[in-house]
């Protein structure tokens, strides 16, 4: 399985997730999500995926954003969430890291034009890795 997209956010010292775009052979697309967490004792990584297929992007995305406001509205409405966004100027490498390649013989789709599931997703990803606000932005990650 071909990657066409990755993004890398990193979660606190010791965890990072990975959003993973990846091409089937009949170029299908479908996303990976994977915390990767570094193991307390020894060497290593802990890893956790979910696959993600197209025809559930939009209740994926649905239930993310209903959970996620859900905790925030109801359970913590006093919490300052955005005191865990640590944003940083571009320039700097805040810990986040994208790299797109293009998709092997991928026909041009009149859905191009609206926005992708897939987009609003990685877009929710601080949401998704913001529950930890410890910088760990010498740490090495291996992903797999």
């Amino acid at each position: 399985m071909e990657s066409v997209y990755s993004k890398r956010i990193r979660a606190g010292k010791r965890r990072t997730y990975f959003f993973d775009v990846r091409a089937t052979r009949s170029n299908d697309y479908y996303l990976t999500i994977t915390e990767s967490r570094k193991k307390f004792e020894g060497e290593g990584y802990d890893r956790h995926k979910i696959f993600l297929y197209k025809e559930d992007f939009n209740k994926f995305i649905k239930a993310l954003t209903e959970a996620v406001d859900y905790v925030k509205t109801d359970l913590m409405p006093d919490f300052d969430f955005d005191a865990y966004n640590h944003d940083q100027p571009a320039a700097e490498n805040d810990g986040e890291e994208t790299t797109i390649t293009s998709p092997v013989a991928a026909a041009p789709s009149p859905a191009a034009a609206t926005p992708s599931p897939v987009a609003a997703v990685t877009a929710n990803a601080s949401v998704v890795s913001s529950t930890n606000g410890i910088s760990g932005n010498d740490e090495e990650v291996d992903k797999w």
